[in-house]
């Protein structure tokens, strides 16, 4: 029996490593590395995401970077991407009985339906349908691919986010940026593989978690920035610290870390402790060209927006993020109103006008900056929340949570643009026609990127765990 104050170690894993000179180890790994989690091993190789299969990657991908545009709090598919003239009609007028027992949020299910106050226009050789509250989105729908039809169980904020986060409404998973950081690593070894920027001071709902690690080691989660004229914080030593002094302490801290970590190997949060401090003192001669927004120039300012108070956040976070794809960072995710600000409960008018208006500008900025760099090509944009809102008023000019039909779209990264897939119902309550669940559209995403949902795989506790639990598909349409 083993316990903490032995002189022999304290798990089994540890007895095999150092029994036998380590013989016993290299049973152990051999036992673990199946062919289940190979491309896992593509982390940090160096992997050129244009080559066949026998470089590792499952099939030869369309993309090589993500930027995911996250609208936190559940915006408006019915007053944005997906007209219904029949809630118009029906405007004031209970929900038909037709739709039978609704479970809302609040529990609201039968109250009044709210209409829709906004102007419809089809924009693009498509003509694809977008409200007058995102003009500037709608002159690149071209390049876009407007999902109509995403659902998924998060009914309320919490277990929404992480669902849209993680594959699952319970905390404890992997994020999808800390999978594709798991199968593929950075193109840039002095900057982060997984980067999180959020617009405000106010923190997520669910905070950190959404972008952890779950039960993978810990290096592979999100490295959250601030947001502010210096994005890292503490990214620069005081000026009597030398390079020299640094890299002396940061040797001798690592030694001490190292010590501890090769007693206790199952504890890989102080992995990732190390594996960041070496980062961070690489980044300190990287990274300040890469958010020094100075070098840009003014039309691409205005083109993010950063020219206007009002879109200068959001834009300057947009812009960031194609610095970041630029420069190899592999997964980057933006939040707009963190803390759950588009959750229009009431008063949704006043509430979508103002986060559209900050939004709108930016993202367009973004799809047309990627595009005339010749950077769309390989780097799929994601946009939308962790649900919808329902067609029946709250508070009277409100909307509630509306987590079984919603709007996302795609752009980008091998996506066929100019096209609308799936549909809700009349009323836009629920998705009915080529229903994309949050399961699918991981797996797709995966799947642009070259990854097979099913063959990453990270071994846990015996079992293989897989980033869409063992659920969803790729949506063919997509592409084609």
């Amino acid at each position: 029996m083993f316990n903490n104050d032995s002189p022999w170690t304290n798990s089994r894993r540890q007895f095999l490593r150092d029994s036998g000179c380590g013989f016993g180890a290299l049973a152990l790994s051999a036992m673990m590395n199946s062919t289940a989690n190979a491309a896992g091993s593509l982390a940090h190789q160096g992997i050129d995401l244009h080559a066949t299969t026998a470089s590792g990657l499952h099939h030869r991908p369309r993309a090589k970077n993500v930027i995911f545009l996250f609208m936190e709090g559940g915006p408006s598919h019915i007053d944005l991407f997906d007209p219904k003239p029949l809630l118009n009609e029906l405007a004031g007028k209970p929900l038909p009985e037709s739709f039978g027992e609704v479970i809302t949020a609040m529990g609201e299910s039968r109250s009044d339906l709210l209409a829709c106050k906004r102007k419809w226009k089809q924009h693009g050789q498509a003509g694809t349908w977008v409200s007058d509250w995102l003009p500037h989105t709608a002159s690149c729908v071209d390049d876009i691919a407007v999902i109509r039809s995403c659902w998924g169980e998060g009914i309320n904020h919490s277990a929404g986010v992480c669902l849209m986060n993680t594959c699952s409404i319970l905390g404890g998973r992997p994020s999808l940026g800390s999978w594709v950081n798991y199968g593929l690593g950075s193109e840039n070894a002095d900057l982060p593989a997984f980067v999180v920027m959020q617009d405000r001071k106010t923190s997520v709902v669910n905070g950190p978690r959404n972008w952890g690690a779950g039960f993978m080691p810990a290096e592979y989660q999100g490295v959250g920035l601030q947001q502010s004229q210096t994005p890292i914080p503490n990214l620069f030593p005081p000026a009597e610290v030398t390079a020299a002094h640094q890299a002396g302490k940061l040797d001798f801290l690592n030694q001490i870390n190292q010590n501890f970590a090769n007693r206790h190997p199952q504890q890989s949060e102080l992995d990732a402790r190390i594996a960041s401090y070496e980062l961070a003192f690489r980044m300190q001669a990287n990274a300040p060209e890469a958010v020094d927004l100075s070098a840009e120039t003014e039309q691409t300012e205005r083109l993010y927006g950063i020219d206007d108070k009002e879109t200068e956040v959001f834009g300057r976070l947009c812009l960031l993020s194609r610095r970041f794809v630029e420069r190899g960072v592999r997964f980057v995710q933006l939040y707009s109103g963190s803390g759950s600000k588009w959750d229009a409960h009431k008063g949704i008018e006043g509430n979508h006008s103002s986060l559209c208006r900050a939004t709108d500008k930016p993202v367009a900025g973004l799809l047309k900056d990627l595009k005339q760099r010749g950077m769309l090509d390989d780097t799929l944009v994601v946009w939308g929340g962790e649900f919808g809102r329902t067609p029946m008023s709250e508070q009277g000019n409100g909307r509630d949570h509306n987590p079984t039909g919603f709007t996302m779209w795609m752009a980008g990264g091998g996506i066929k643009g100019g096209q609308t897939i799936g549909a809700t119902d009349d009323l836009g309550l629920h998705a009915v026609e080529d229903r994309m669940h949050v399961h699918d559209l991981h797996a797709s995403i995966l799947h642009l990127l070259g990854l097979d949902h099913m063959k990453l795989v990270y071994n846990y506790k015996g079992r293989p765990e897989r980033p869409t639990v063992n659920e969803g598909r790729f949506f063919e349409q997509l592409v084609s």
